[in-house]
């Protein structure tokens, strides 16, 4: 009786962002095609899933100026990448003998049973996310015992250190802040700060993430 597979790859592209879709391929791009004694004979070689990224990330480029055909085509092209990696998957599955070392050399990740709490990306921002529309991001604040409310900035990342930010306020940390009017494609930092009897908090270290 063959003996059944325990280790099982994380698979979280149905409703993956492109650019993350892109990011978890180049990773196993550049782990999977260099393992080659434990994956000798890999279904899609590598040129056709590289070929793939690449068709990806131009499609989310051409995909910026809203256009209908272009964005029909970047979630076309995502479609294509997602199935590879489906399929890449469940070959490394079925050839790492159930060997985590052997598994991560693949460079997927591995699904957990066990539910493991979300960390903060900082101190005081939970989380950094896309909204439900193009140039939306939702920022979740980390709430502070004594605040009485919140203040979130955002400016573009450039060359040197942020300028020109924009304040928003934020009464509550839950439902997470909405910020709108972004650029798709520019990555921006983010900081809160938090009002108390004693004034305002320090701003807090910036997260940076590219909006969609």
């Amino acid at each position: 009786m063959t003996k059944p597979k325990t280790i099982k790859a994380s698979l979280r592209l149905s409703k993956a962002a492109p650019g993350d879709v892109v990011a978890w391929a180049n990773a196993v791009c550049n782990g999977l095609f260099t393992a080659n004694d434990e994956y000798p004979h890999p279904p899609i070689d590598k040129p056709t899933l590289q070929g793939e990224i690449d068709s990806l990330s131009a499609a989310i480029t051409a995909a910026l100026d809203k256009g209908r055909k272009a964005i029909a085509e970047r979630k076309h092209q995502q479609e294509v990448l997602t199935r590879s990696l489906r399929q890449l998957a469940h070959y490394v599955q079925y050839n790492c003998n159930d060997d985590m070392t052997t598994f991560l050399k693949s460079g997927f990740q591995p699904l957990t049973t066990t539910r493991i709490p979300a960390q903060p990306v900082s101190e005081s921002i939970r989380s950094v996310s896309p909204g439900r529309n193009s140039g939306q991001i939702l920022v979740t604040i980390v709430a502070l015992p004594d605040a009485f409310s919140y203040e979130l900035r955002w400016a573009p990342v450039g060359p040197g250190a942020p300028e020109n930010w924009i304040t928003q306020p934020v009464g509550k940390t839950k439902p997470p802040a909405l910020v709108t009017g972004l650029t798709p494609g520019t990555a921006y930092a983010f900081q809160v700060r938090a009002v108390t009897d004693s004034g305002y908090t320090d701003w807090s270290q910036s997260v940076t993430r590219m909006c969609t």
